[in-house]
Parts: structure tokens; C-alpha cells; sequence
């Protein structure tokens, strides 16, 4: 039985991914942190698309915490594999760097980077003896070009770009990708207290995206139509550069 675990999957694009590949075939594991209801309502809806669903509580940042979790999972479904992961769990605590508290930077870094390697630690052995596994990492538009505001978030997400492509190599032989997606300004939670107003100017599509349109995303590298795609950042902004 093939799954997928997606990381921060309860809300937002985590619950668009978890949706999108569950229409795809996926059964799916959906991690939170704190947030159960959330978490029951997605994994309803991810049943009503007639695939298997579980929760699966931890703190990506909580190394032992994944390591007991995912650990137990593994030993109690022996006959089911975890195919795909998409690390998408992240936070944004931004402040200028002048102003920055210890913890902003940390729990930042903790949780996008150090949850990236806390969740993929785990999960990559089993790909790597079966000889096949996609890894998703949810990146930014600001690990990219690097956003006012932002350091702690962009240099979280930058590290996971850089990574994404060394790891891409070190796997590629036994038929696992790893690939990264880069949102830039979407519709969700995350992003509540920006005004889209604000910032269509200089999007030049004009509008934020929406969780669906990532997902999409995700849906295609998680498939077989991706098979010869790795080590790459695929970028979901609407043009803004």
C-alpha cells in the first residue's frame, strides 16, 4: 500500500497537498503539531476520496519526537510504504535582523531546516532499500531572492534548496527525485495579515495564488510523469522575480 506523509498537512497548502494526492491514489499521513481539529477535519476529507488516511502528531523540530513516531508507524504497517514525502511543515516569524529575537531565528530555522532533516532522516532508508521515493520540499520565493524582513525565513529556505539539490545526487541511482517547489505569494493562513492589494502591482499576473495551484505542483512531481526530474526548484509565483 503506497502513502504519502505530508508534514504540516492539516491546513493550508499541507492540506491542499494531502487532497490532491490522495486523488491521485495516495494513501496519506497527515502530520500536525497542535491543531487536532484541523487535522480530523482534513483527514475527512481526504477519506471521502476513498483512500486511507492517518494522523501523526509530532514537531518536525522535535528530532525525537519524529524518530519515535514515524518509527512506530513503520512497525506496526509493515506491509505499506511511505513513497513520497513532502516536507511542507514552516513557520514565518519576521522582523528586521536588528530586531530580531534569538527565538524568532531559531524556531524558524528549527522547524523549516532542521524539521527537513528530522522528517527525511527517517523516511529515506526505506526508500533507498526499495529503490524508489519521491521527496517534495516546500521552499520560497524568499530562499530565493532573499525578502526584507525575512532573513531568518529566507535562510532557512535557502539552506533547503541547497539540500534539495545535494541530496538529489546522492539518491538518484535508486530511483528516488528531490525536487523543491517555491511559492511566492499565496492564499492561505500564512499570509492573512499581507493585503493582496498591497502587492498586485508588482506581481505581474496580477493576483496571489492559490494552495490548489502548489499543489498541483506537488501532484506532478510526486507522479511517474516526473520520473527524470530532480535536484530542481520549480517556482509558483505568477512572474515576480
Amino acid at each position: 500500500m503506497k502513502y504519502a506523509l505530508v508534514t504540516g498537512g492539516s491546513r493550508g497548502i499541507g492540506k491542499a497537498v494531502c487532497l490532491q494526492l490522495a486523488k491521485q491514489g495516495f494513501n496519506i499521513l497527515i502530520n500536525y503539531t497542535s491543531n487536532k481539529e484541523a487535522a480530523e477535519a482534513t483527514k475527512k476529507e481526504v477519506e471521502q476520496l476513498n483512500v486511507k488516511a492517518d494522523l501523526l502528531k509530532f514537531d518536525v523540530s522535535d528530532r525525537e519526537a519524529v524518530r519515535k513516531v514515524l518509527s512506530d508507524w513503520v512497525d506496526t504497517n509493515e506491509d505499506k510504504n511511505i513513497e513520497v514525502l513532502v516536507n511542507n511543515a514552516g513557520i514565518r516569524k519576521d522582523n528586521l535582523m536588528m530586531w530580531m529575537k534569538d527565538e524568532e531565528w531559531d524556531d524558524v530555522v528549527n522547524i523549516s531546516l532542521g524539521g527537513f532533516y528530522n522528517v527525511t532522516k527517517q523516511i529515506i532508508p526505506e526508500m533507498i532499500k526499495n529503490k524508489q521515493g519521491r521527496i517534495i520540499n516546500m521552499v520560497s520565493l524568499s530562499g530565493i531572492k532573499g525578502l526584507p524582513g525575512q532573513t531568518n525565513y529566507s535562510a532557512s529556505k535557502a539552506a533547503v534548496i541547497g539540500a534539495t539539490k545535494a541530496l538529489a545526487q546522492e539518491v538518484a541511482r535508486r530511483n528516488i527525485t528531490v525536487n523543491a517547489v517555491a511559492p511566492g505569494f499565496i492564499k492561505t493562513e500564512m499570509t492573512d495579515g499581507i493585503e493582496e492589494k498591497d502587492f498586485k502591482s508588482v506581481i505581474p499576473m496580477r493576483r496571489f495564488g492559490t494552495a490548489e495551484e502548489v499543489a498541483n505542483v506537488v501532484g506532478f512531481l510526486a507522479s511517474p510523469a516526473s520520473s527524470y526530474i530532480t535536484s530542481e526548484v520549480i517556482s509558483i509565483n505568477g512572474g515576480l522575480l
